[in-house]
């Protein structure tokens, strides 16, 4: 299955359940696209002790578009 995820947003929760979601599709054999767009290219500068969103963005092992 192709998966399409686009992120415009920079904030810490939403984009760590976008990208563990991600992460686990493409655990289970899926095609994974992510978009940044916006705020959302913003990624390595989220900081959030309970959302580490950098850890799973660095997991990721589909294509990333920023």
């Amino acid at each position: 299955m192709n998966i399409l995820f686009i992120i415009a947003t920079n904030d810490a929760e939403t984009v760590y359940n976008a990208m563990r979601l991600a992460n686990v599709a493409v655990e289970k054999g899926d095609e994974v696209n992510v978009f940044m767009l916006g705020k959302g290219v913003l990624f390595e500068q989220i900081s959030n002790e309970q959302f580490n969103a950098k850890e799973q963005i660095d997991k990721f092992k589909g294509n990333m578009y920023v």
